[in-house]
Order: C-alpha cells, then structure tokens, then sequence
C-alpha cells in the first residue's frame, strides 16, 4: 500500500512539462486493434490505465514493444483471443472500448463489464444499442457482452445523451463497416478529435470531428503510422488549480490554451493571471482566491473531471462558491475528506455550497477515486502541516509522476510504502 504524506503552505514556483492525455491515449491504443500493421504512439503517458490496457492487448495477442518510456509499438496482425477478461476489465472502465474495434473487424467479441471509479453509473447501452443497430446480436450473459455479425452496416445514430465512450466506441466500429454511418448528438471533446486524427491516419474516412455531428464512411482495411498523442488538459489544469490554492508562479509546457477556455476562465474569475502561448501557459497566483461559480457540463463546457480540483481551490477562497455537477450523480465524495482537512461544504443533491475558510490544517485522509485523489494533493498542499493521503492508486491512475512534478516546483510530498498488514 502506498500513501503520500505532503508537507504543505508552501508557494509553487517554476516549469512543468504536461504528460501526454490519458483520455486521448487509452482509445487510441484500443483503436490499433483495428488494424494488422504496425503502429507506433508517441508521448504516450506511463499511468496505471495504460499499462492495463496494454496488459489487455497483450491478452489479445497484440505485440507490444517499447522504443522508450513515451513510445509504444502495438502490432496486432495475429490475435489468439478475442475475449476481454473480468480480471482485467474491472480495473479500468476504457476497457469496453475494446467493443467496437474486435467486434468489425473480427465479427465476435467477449467483454467483461467494465469497472473502474465509482463515481457514479456510467451504463454501457448506448454502445450497445449502435452496434445492435448496426447490425450486431448482442446479449449479457454471466457478466459479459457477448456481441456477433457478419458485418456491421453503417446507420444514423442518434444518442439520447451526449457520451464521449459511447462515440468513441461507435466511430471505431463504423471504421470498418460497410457504407456510411452518422452519429448525431456526438462527443466533441479534444479526445475525440485526437482519435478522428488518428483514424484518418491510418487511412479512415472521418469528418465532422468536434462537432455535435460525426460522419464516417467505411473502409476495407487501415494501415500503420507513427502518431503523437495530444497533451492532457486535465492534468494542466490540476497543477493551474495548485497553484491558484497556494500562490506562486508557474509555467506549463507542452499544452494546448484553445482545449482548456473554460477552465482558463473559471480560473480567471479565481483571481489567477494566466498568459498563454501556442503550447505554454503561465499561471501566476499572489493572494487568496475569489469565490468561483460554476456547472459542469459537456466540452466545451467545465469538464467534469475539473470539478474536485475546482472545488479544493474552493475550500481557501475568500467567500461562498457554489458547484452544480451536471454529469456523474456520485462525485462529491472527495467533499467529505476536504472537510476532514477544515473545509466547510454543504452538499444538496448535486449541488455544493463551499464557504471558503483561512486555512486548511493537515491530516488523514483518503482517496476514493481519481480526480478525487488530486483535490486532496491540493488541498494538502495549500494546507497547514502535514496530510498523509491514503488509497492513491487511484492517482498513478491518471498522474504521471505527480509528486515528481510537484516537488520540482517547491511542494514537499513523499511516496510512503506500507505493508498490507
């Protein structure tokens, strides 16, 4: 069991290279499955739900080599299996991604349903439904989506909810389908277009990516290619969030301004002065932060996974700040550990009322899921003393060498290994 222990009130100052995304990286790396060539993928992140993922094709049958820690060759010419185990599959929910592409281009999949964080229901129908209309038998039997075609038909889909999965499970499928399918009510998000840009690079038909309106006319085959995956907007704005809640001045390399306006502008009304360039952002932060408002919502909105790192930087402004989650029913669990720190947040149903206080005190607390993980490293880090976070799994998750990071720019966290008993 490992723990972090951080040594907090101290300001944040110098440069930080961001990772590449992990909600880029993980449905490219199930999107190689669609073709027999290789392909290699760069400024790939070293996070724990890319290992398993790769754990995931290796099961498949998928050859996996390294060329260095950020670059990854996957070849899947000759696959020994097409069933995606519970083992694997309860540790990470982006496994079901492994749906679309098997099942066109095999005709046959087996997938266990998926885990992953419990931040509420997140149901797998609207990936079944398309491809029941695309022409595949699908049933759940024991646990698993057994899914069958001869070949999958391209259709109009019309999503009832905006799902960024979802789409990305139906583009993979429509790839190889026969004819044109249209997915009305699309994603849009900066993940969706890095997987349309992968795609068509490995010679896809796809247009209308980063739109509410995807179009894809399917191809025979797709072939190999080297691609660079697109940096990680979250992790950019977990480190902006950290230094807004300890004061400081830092400069993030490697990040893309125009994927993250709504977070640089809820930040903004913080009290943050942020400059951005083509791949850069500087944050600079010099007094308590302004009480925030805001909704999560679908991009281009305030994403979702911003919203516990918002709400720690909430918890030390100078008045009340109100979150609406609109996306997931159960993530304001980190709410309760922020409190056990000295915050002071009133939850009502998918609303938090946080009434910002002069400072938070160090403690004991734990982490119930991934971005809940990194509002306790903030908060610990704004904080007075010592915080020692327990369960953080959940953050080599989707973090990579956090605590690195931190400290090259002035935090104080060390890893702790404990027994198990």
């Amino acid at each position: 069991m490992e723990k972090l222990l951080i040594n907090g009130n101290k300001d944040l100052n110098g440069e930080i290279s961001i990772s590449g995304s992990k909600n880029a990286a993980l449905p490219i790396i199930f999107a190689t499955l669609l073709s027999h060539k290789p392909i290699l993928i760069n400024n790939i992140p070293k996070l724990q739900d890319v290992n398993i993922s790769l754990k995931l094709l290796k099961h498949f049958g998928s050859k996996i080599q390294y060329y260095d820690q950020h670059s990854v060759c996957l070849e899947s010419n000759s696959l020994i299996s097409l069933d995606a185990p519970y083992e694997l599959v309860k540790k990470m929910r982006a496994s079901i991604l492994s749906l679309g592409p098997l099942l066109t281009r095999f005709g046959e999949v087996k997938v266990s349903l998926p885990g992953g964080c419990a931040i509420g229901q997140r149901p797998v129908d609207q990936h079944i439904s398309a491809l029941k209309k695309m022409g595949a038998k699908i049933c759940i039997d024991h646990g698993f989506i057994i899914a069958k075609c001869n070949k999958l038909k391209g259709c109009t889909i019309k999503n009832n909810i905006v799902s960024v999965t979802g789409t990305e499970n139906i583009m993979m499928a429509a790839v190889l389908a026969e004819g044109t399918t249209i997915i009305e009510n699309a994603a849009c998000e900066p993940e969706i277009v890095d997987l349309a840009n992968f795609l068509i690079q490995i010679g896809a038909k796809i247009y209308g990516h980063g739109t509410p309106k995807i179009i894809i006319d399917g191809v025979h085959s797709l072939h190999g290619v080297s691609y660079k995956i697109s940096s990680d907007r979250i992790e950019a704005g977990t480190f902006m969030c950290a230094v807004g809640a300890t004061k400081g001045d830092i400069l993030l390399k490697n990040v893309n301004p125009l994927e993250m306006k709504a977070t640089i502008s809820i930040l903004r009304s913080a009290g943050l002065n942020i400059s951005t360039g083509d791949n850069w952002i500087r944050c600079q932060m010099f007094d308590k932060p302004l009480p925030i408002n805001f909704e999560t919502d679908i991009y281009p909105g305030i994403p979702t996974d911003m919203q516990a790192q918002l709400m720690a930087l909430s918890t030390v402004a100078k008045g009340k700040s109100l979150i609406i989650e609109n996306i997931f029913e159960n993530r304001f669990m980190h709410a309760q550990e922020l409190c056990r720190l000295g915050a002071n947040i009133d939850i009502n149903g998918n609303k938090a009322t946080i009434y910002g206080v002069n400072y938070l005190s160090g403690t004991n607390v734990l982490a119930t899921d991934l971005r809940a993980s990194a509002s306790l490293i903030i908060a610990g880090l704004s904080a007075k003393g010592e915080t020692l976070i327990e369960d953080i799994y959940h953050l080599d998750r989707g973090y990579e060498n956090m605590e690195f990071k931190l400290n090259s720019i002035g935090a104080d966290i060390k890893r702790i290994i404990y027994d198990e008993d």
